[in-house]
């Protein structure tokens, strides 16, 4: 970073020489800033690509139809089963609808559902974890069964479970996954807590007679969501793929809701004659939660390099 020399005049009270010099740090200008940007990314292909992707799904998500204005429930029956090609990017199914516009507007659907999981996943996993983690003792003890217990049985089967209790629904779908994921971010959140919980600043904080509360959310939380944050990145690729799989299943939305999910699922009958209806859905999710991943690898490099 450019240092600027400023003289200093008289002696003060910390005993500074007469005529001897401060480097005072300059803050780097807009042209630095984007010069940076600039070589960071152009170290890391796969990220920008990586960004690009994830950033035509959100623009899918909230506004499909400006990548795809069209009707995903309106077909031409004369064009039914038509490969990709310049009119139909993406092809045609049965009924003639165009399997692009229904993949750009199950974009909502399907980010909807991943957003709610992991939302829930974040908040209820990230509390259990606080609370472990900065309270001991019983309540640890008491938590951390609980999220043993969620561990030990497998996500898709928890998930199925409670989809059977709450019943069928794109937004049960997404509380269903979002539970099952509960422990993994109860576990980063209590590791981390533990460990900001022995730093100095917290002891020095509990030392002056802060209120244990206080110190819980002015400096144990702050400096222990990064972790978790990242590792909410990396739970949105895989809750993706879990929404995606009950959608499959049939747990999702209704048709003809155009879910990813559902898509591959109407596609499977005609997969040994019209491979697009499964192939392009099918790549738009891999394309998406292996995007989402390079992101938070990216994201947790960074962070470890902060730390």
């Amino acid at each position: 970073m450019t240092e600027l020399l400023i003289r200093e005049g008289p002696p003060d009270s910390s005993g500074t020489a007469p005529g001897s010099s401060v480097a005072l740090p300059i803050p780097p200008t807009r042209r630095e800033r984007l010069h940076r940007v600039l070589r960071f990314l152009g170290r890391r292909p796969g990220l920008v690509v990586a960004s690009l992707v994830v950033l035509l799904v959100l623009v899918a998500a909230f506004a499909p139809g400006a990548l795809a204005p069209g009707d995903p429930n309106v077909g031409v029956v004369a064009d039914k089963l038509r490969p990709p090609s310049a009119a139909h990017l993406f092809g045609t199914d049965y009924l003639g609808r165009d399997v692009y516009t229904r993949v750009v507007h199950g974009a909502s659907l399907s980010l909807q559902a991943t957003v709610i999981a992991v939302a829930v996943a974040l908040v209820v996993g990230g509390l259990l974890g606080l609370l472990a983690g900065f309270v001991g003792r019983w309540v640890d003890e008491a938590l951390m069964r609980v999220v043993d217990v969620l561990l030990s049985i497998p996500a898709i089967l928890l998930s199925l479970a409670l989809i059977t209790a709450l019943g069928y629904g794109t937004i049960k779908v997404a509380i269903a996954v979002g539970v099952a994921s509960v422990a993994s971010f109860a576990r980063v959140m209590r590791a981390e807590t533990m460990r900001i919980r022995r730093s100095t600043y917290v002891e020095a904080a509990r030392a002056v007679g802060t209120r244990r509360y206080v110190t819980l959310w002015r400096h144990v939380l702050p400096n222990a969501a990064g972790p978790v944050l990242v590792l909410a990145v990396l739970e949105f690729g895989l809750a993706i793929l879990a929404v995606s799989s009950l959608s499959f299943l049939g747990y999702g939305a209704p048709p003809p809701a155009p879910e990813w999910g559902s898509l591959i699922a109407e596609g499977r009958n005609y997969l040994a004659t019209s491979w697009w209806l499964c192939a392009m859905p099918g790549l738009t999710i891999a394309a998406t939660v292996l995007s989402v991943n390079r992101i938070s690898r990216a994201l947790d490099g960074e962070w470890s390099r902060a730390r």
